[in-house]
């Protein structure tokens, strides 16, 4: 039967995605993860500053499956993944939807470090499974994927990318606004980026760096100016982690927005969780640089204003 419409126009990178997801599987599968899943509904989300979920009767569609996949981790699984849809409020532009899929991964007896190289092999695997190689071109720049990527702390990004230091674009308010503006679309242009090592204030569920508490070993990938990953040691103290999340509500209270409740179950569990680390990792824009595509919604079935 012969397609028509917007849909037939994605056919392409649709059958492109599905390879996609499948090498994404594969490579977990052989690296010994068990994928898992857990509900879409939760009771609460965890309060973060700049993430909101949204209301599902009384409950709330999760905004990522962190906290249900860190209470297995306590349980005693050492290293699992997931592959799910997730939904956030008031996100929505040429690289952001509502609704979209999620890939998550836990590794005990693991740090951020490690996470970095299992992303960079990550990546190189599913990229050699669609047979794209070593060499992708997204927005007009041929990116190598071989490695080691480019690694850069957030003070040394500032210190090359901003007249303002990491302290001080804290101290004024501007470390968002100089983040997006100045210095992630310089991002991962001829080769993937990690950048890491962020202010304690931006890692509210990271664990501070022994050596330095101000930052925590919290990091993010870049590829052509677009973030694709957010991975950091696991903070696993519940009291600090019951302080952070208090912090993140005084800050959502600030400006107007819903505080959350705390999430009871997940921090009494949280001090049976073995040292571990882990990554959200967005699979829309992963589609996004392997396929060239200018927006996300080039890269999805449905957007919410087709529907």
């Amino acid at each position: 039967m012969a397609k028509s419409g917007p849909l037939a126009k994605r056919e392409k990178v649709l059958w492109g995605r599905a390879r996609i997801l499948q090498g994404t599987r594969q490579f977990f599968i052989e690296k010994g993860y068990l994928e898992v899943e857990t509900p879409h509904r939760i009771p609460l989300p965890a309060p973060e500053s700049h993430i909101d979920a949204i209301p599902s009767g009384s409950w709330f569609l999760h905004p990522s499956p962190e906290l249900c996949m860190k209470r297995m981790m306590a349980a005693g699984y050492e290293k699992i993944f997931q592959i799910c849809r997730c939904w956030r409020d008031r996100e929505r532009g040429s690289q952001h939807l509502p609704e979209f899929t999620l890939l998550e991964w836990y590794r005990a007896d693991a740090d951020y470090l490690g996470l970095m190289k299992e992303c960079e092999e990550f990546i190189q695997s599913v990229a050699t499974f669609i047979g794209l190689g070593e060499n992708i071109f997204f927005r007009g720049h041929e990116i190598d994927l071989n490695p080691p990527w480019e690694r850069i702390s957030v003070q040394e990004a500032f210190q090359h990318g901003s007249q303002f230091s990491m302290a001080e674009a804290l101290e004024r308010n501007l470390f968002d606004e100089i983040m997006v503006q100045e210095i992630e679309p310089r991002l991962g242009v001829e080769r993937p980026t990690f950048i890491y090592d962020y202010p304690t204030e931006r890692g509210a569920l990271a664990r501070p760096k022994p050596e330095d508490p101000s930052v925590s070993e919290r990091f993010e990938l870049y590829i052509g100016g677009l973030e694709l990953a957010n991975g950091f040691s696991e903070l696993v103290d519940p009291e600090e982690q019951r302080r952070r999340f208090h912090h993140e509500n005084e800050y959502r209270q600030s400006v107007g927005k819903w505080v959350y409740a705390m999430p009871e179950k997940f921090l009494s569990e949280l001090n049976q969780m073995p040292p571990s680390a882990g990554v959200a990792f967005g699979v829309d824009r992963l589609v996004m640089v392997f396929w060239d595509a200018k927006t996300i919604d080039e890269v999805v079935a449905f957007t919410q204003e087709e529907l």
